[in-house]
């Protein structure tokens, strides 16, 4: 049986992945590294939100980022986050 910590930080996981903003958010970022700005426009949607959704995937370890001078890039953490997407795309495609 799974202790509490890891079946609280698995469903922090899946709560955190459960919204549809953070989910444009994350197949763009599949695709390629990206800025706030760039993120903003491809999901259309404010840089605002797009930093709130990105401060909360980042404290789930789901994107990381790099600084190149003042902008910021974004990408996905590990490629665990690309095979449970491709997943879950695959579930929903059947």
């Amino acid at each position: 049986m799974l202790d509490d910590d890891t079946v609280l930080s698995l469903a922090n996981i899946f709560k955190t992945l459960g919204d549809a903003t953070r989910m444009k958010i994350i197949y763009s970022l599949m695709l390629r590294e990206l800025c706030v700005c760039d993120i903003a426009a491809v999901i259309n949607a404010s840089e605002s939100s797009v930093s709130h959704h990105l401060r909360l995937l980042r404290t789930q370890k789901i994107v990381k980022f790099r600084r190149d001078g003042k902008v910021l890039y974004y990408s996905l953490d590990d490629d665990h986050i690309v095979s449970l997407i491709k997943e879950g795309l695959d579930h929903v495609n059947e």
